[in-house]
């Protein structure tokens, strides 16, 4: 299995010192307060899908993302995201399952065990960054919910809420943001329910308190702060797709042969990486072959 190393301990990640937010140990209060309210530390264990890739350093992976309920600017995530109340929270699972119902967070993850998976990740923009997440597996929650025989896809929402997230008071697209994953897909031991990054709770501006990773696909796949789970057995509408399908498609599997109509998908830019050490080689499947499965006899150059 590509990316497979059981010996990757915590040491082998960059330490404390380097990725820690120096906007913060500037700015102290003032600056921790950008990524909401103090994170708490995280009781995981090691997994053995992580990447051996250095992760992204922490201010990069918390100033430098998209995250449109807040603003289009990749700055304005861990500007205005402190505003979000993440505390008390619940997702709302319903569908073709067997127990629907208003799950609150602390019942989700309850005897849920969390995993460290340094994941690559891809934007659709061409660049990319070495996150390392905590989360679990999708394929747990949705056993523990019952999934129906009739089920094909599952979808997904974000909250909406634009007394906090403050771009949703305009029309710049269709809120709340909705995504969807194919069942197969979404039940693949790669896919994850995130709630940390770097041993830490997720921060508001990077989806908390859970957001899904689908490591394989562009980064609009993985949507942010859920609150609802539908299982279905018809292809959900999703936001990108829906307002320009010719650019985004419902796939969005990472492939460096199928180019955006805007640019080319066959180089990307590592951010962090400096000025000269950042352009590499887009991975087919973002790297994650093992996938490559789930798509037999697909045309991936048409169900882009």
């Amino acid at each position: 299995m590509r990316g497979h190393r059981p010996d990757l301990k915590w040491s082998d990640v960059t330490p404390k010192h380097v990725f820690m937010n120096r906007r913060a140990l500037i700015a102290g209060a003032a600056g921790l307060a950008l990524a909401g309210p103090a994170m708490a530390k995280l009781a995981y264990s090691r997994s053995d899908y992580s990447t051996p890739d250095a992760p992204t350093n922490l201010e990069d992976i918390t100033s430098y993302n998209n995250f449109y309920e807040f603003g289009f600017g990749k700055g304005d995530p861990a500007k205005y995201a402190g505003a979000l109340t993440t505390d008390p929270w619940s997702i709302k699972i319903d569908g073709l399952v067997d127990r629907p119902g208003e799950y609150g967070l602390d019942d989700i993850l309850k005897g849920v065990s969390l995993e460290e998976r340094i994941y690559r990740f891809r934007c659709v923009e061409a660049w990319a960054m070495i996150v390392p997440w905590i989360g679990f597996p999708l394929s747990g929650l949705l056993d523990r919910v019952g999934v129906q025989s009739k089920a094909k896809y599952v979808a997904f929402e974000t909250l909406l809420r634009p007394s906090e997230m403050r771009a949703q008071k305009t029309s710049a697209l269709d809120w709340p943001y909705r995504e969807g994953l194919r069942l197969d897909e979404a039940r693949h031991p790669l896919t994850i329910l995130a709630t940390g990054l770097y041993g830490e709770e997720i921060p508001n501006q990077n989806g908390a308190p859970i957001r899904l990773v689908v490591p394989w696909k562009y980064g609009f796949k993985s949507i942010k702060s859920i609150v609802r789970i539908s299982l279905t057995d018809r292809q959900p509408e999703t936001t990108w797709n829906a307002l320009q399908p010719e650019e985004y498609g419902f796939y969005a599997n990472v492939n460096p042969e199928v180019d955006h109509p805007r640019w080319s998908q066959a180089t990307e830019r590592r951010v962090g990486a400096g000025l000269f050490g950042g352009r590499q080689d887009t991975l087919k499947f973002n790297g994650y072959e093992e996938v490559a499965g789930l798509y037999v006899g697909q045309d991936l150059a048409r169900d882009y």
